[in-house]
C-alpha cells in the first residue's frame, strides 16, 4: 500500500471509530422494503444489521409487506386497491394481508438467527380503524394509536432486535393492516429514536428527478446527500408532496421526505433514505459523512466555529497533504497554538473538514490564509463558505481591503471575486515575511 493510500485507509478508519463512539448504544429503526428480501444483497444486508447490534446500536425492524401481501391476494383472487397510500379492502382479506405481514418478519427474524441474533416479534401496536372519512370506507386499513414502548425497551434491554410486521391490534383484538413506513416513523419518534432508516431499491434523491437548490449538500455523483428540518420544507415546496399510491420512484421518495421531516420536527435526531441495492449502504451512511443516501438532520451536522487548542492536531492532519504539495507553508503545534485564535474551522459531525484564518493588520488591510478543504469534500462548497465567513467578519473589524498570498490557487480566488496586485502593497509587516523564491502572488478584494 503506498504512501497516499495509507494515509487515506487512516482516514476512513478514525471516521468509524468517531461515529462509533458517538452512535454507542444509539437506538436505530430501520425499515426494509420486502423487494430487498428477494434481491442478491440481502444476506449482506442482514450481516451488515448483525454487525451494528454487536456494535451496540439498539436495532428495531420493521419489514415492508406490500410486494408479499400483493402476492397473496393475487393468488387468492381478491381485488383491492389503494387510496390515499392505504390498502383497501374488505374482511375476508385480512387473514391473508395478516399472514404476509408476518411472513416477512418471520423470514427476517430467521436470517438474523443464521447470524446468531435473537429477534423477536410482537405486537405492539395498538391501532383503531381508520373508518369512514368524507364519505369514504377504509374497510381494514388502520391508524396508529400507541406504541408500546416500555415493552420495546425492556425487550432491547435483554439485547434482542424487535421486528414489527405492518399490523395493528384495536383494545379488543381486531388486526387492522397499517402503512409499514408510517410504523417506522412513529416508532422512532414515540422512542426519541437517533436514527430512522428507510432502505428501498434504487432510492435515489438526484437533480435527474428532482429540483434540488445550489446550495443545498451533494456527494460527489451529485445525490442530495443532507438536509436540515428548514431545507426539507424548501424542497418538498419545491417538489411537491408525495403520494404512497404504488407510482413513481420519485413519488416514495417524496413521501418518505414528509416523513422524515415529521420525524425529525417530532425528536428524532436523523432520517436517512438509503439505496438497498447498493453493499454496505447502511453502515456506510452510519459511518462516514456522506453516505449512501439522503440524511435529513435536525441540528449537529455541519458547521463553521471558531478553531480550539484542541483542534491543533486535526487542523494540522488537514494541512498536511496541501503543505506536502506546496500549496500551503508549514505550520507547526507551535506556531499554530499562538494564533489559532484567528482561525475557524468547518467541522461535519465532529471531525474537521476544512479551517482558514483571518489576520488583521494596522493599517485596514486584512489577510486570509492557511485555506485548506478535505478533498472528500470538495464538491460541497465549503471553500467559498470559508471565504465568505472571514470577508464578512474583516468587514466588521473596519478593514478596508482583504488579500491573500498563493503560489497554486489563485485560479480559485479568483473566482471568489480577488484580483492581482502588486507585491509591494503589502503591510510592511507582512512584506518582510515574502520570500522571492517562494514567489507567492498577491490577490485582493475591497471592502466595500
Amino acid at each position: 500500500m503506498n504512501k497516499n493510500a495509507a494515509a487515506t485507509e487512516a482516514v476512513h478508519i478514525r471516521n468509524v471509530l468517531r461515529y462509533l463512539k458517538r452512535f454507542k448504544n444509539a437506538t436505530i429503526v430501520i425499515y426494509i422494503d420486502d423487494r430487498i428480501l428477494d434481491s442478491s444483497l440481502y444476506t449482506d444486508h442482514i450481516r451488515d444489521i448483525s454487525m451494528l447490534h454487536e456494535a451496540g446500536l439498539k436495532t428495531i425492524i420493521v419489514p415492508g409487506a406490500r410486494k408479499r401481501i400483493d402476492e397473496v391476494l393475487t393468488r387468492a383472487q381478491i381485488s383491492w386497491n389503494i387510496v390515499n397510500g392505504c390498502r383497501i379492502t374488505g374482511p375476508e382479506a385480512m387473514p391473508l394481508i395478516k399472514m404476509a405481514a408476518f411472513d416477512t418478519s418471520n423470514r427476517i427474524m430467521t436470517s438474523l438467527a443464521g447470524e446468531k441474533k435473537t429477534a423477536v416479534i410482537g405486537n405492539w401496536v395498538r391501532a383503531r380503524g381508520k373508518g369512514i372519512i368524507d364519505g369514504f370506507d377504509y374497510g381494514t386499513s388502520g391508524a396508529i394509536d400507541r406504541i408500546q414502548t416500555d415493552a420495546l425497551r425492556a425487550i432491547m434491554d435483554e439485547g434482542f432486535i424487535p421486528i414489527f410486521p405492518s399490523i395493528g391490534w384495536s383494545l379488543t383484538g381486531k388486526p387492522y393492516n397499517i402503512s409499514s413506513v408510517q410504523l417506522a416513523s412513529e416508532i422512532a419518534v414515540a422512542l426519541h429514536a437517533h436514527k430512522l432508516f428507510f432502505m428501498l431499491q434504487d432510492a435515489y434523491a438526484s437533480e435527474s428527478e428532482f429540483t434540488i437548490p445550489p446550495s443545498y449538500t451533494r456527494s460527489k455523483d451529485g445525490r442530495l446527500a443532507a438536509m436540515n428540518i428548514e431545507e426539507t420544507k424548501e424542497f418538498l415546496t419545491l417538489n411537491g408532496s408525495g403520494v404512497e399510491k404504488g407510482g413513481t420512484p420519485k413519488d416514495h421518495i417524496l413521501k418518505l421526505l414528509e416523513l422524515g421531516l415529521y420525524a425529525c420536527t417530532n425528536g428524532v435526531e436523523r432520517v436517512h433514505i438509503i439505496d438497498g441495492s447498493q453493499d454496505g449502504s447502511l453502515p456506510g451512511e452510519i459511518f462516514s459523512d456522506f453516505g449512501f443516501g439522503t440524511m435529513i438532520y435536525k441540528n449537529n451536522y455541519g458547521g463553521i466555529r471558531n478553531m480550539t487548542a484542541e483542534d491543533i492536531p486535526d487542523v494540522l492532519a488537514l494541512m498536511r497533504p496541501f503543505t506536502e504539495r506546496g500549496i500551503l507553508l508549514r505550520r507547526t503545534e507551535d506556531s499554530l497554538a499562538g494564533c489559532y485564535q484567528d482561525y475557524i474551522v468547518y467541522e461535519l459531525d465532529g471531525g474537521i473538514r476544512a479551517c482558514a484564518a483571518l489576520h488583521l493588520y494596522s493599517d485596514m488591510q486584512a489577510e486570509i490564509a492557511g485555506v485548506a478543504v478535505d478533498e472528500n469534500c470538495s464538491h460541497m462548497g465549503i471553500g467559498p463558505k470559508l471565504i465568505t465567513y472571514l470577508f464578512d467578519r474583516a468587514r466588521q473589524s473596519g478593514a478596508k481591503s482583504i488579500f491573500v498570498l498563493t503560489t497554486q490557487t489563485a485560479d480559485w480566488f479568483e473566482q471568489q471575486g480577488f484580483a492581482e496586485a502588486d507585491i509591494h502593497t503589502l503591510p510592511e509587516k507582512r512584506l518582510a515575511l515574502w520570500s522571492p523564491q517562494r514567489r507567492s502572488r498577491l490577490l485582493r478584494k475591497k471592502i466595500q
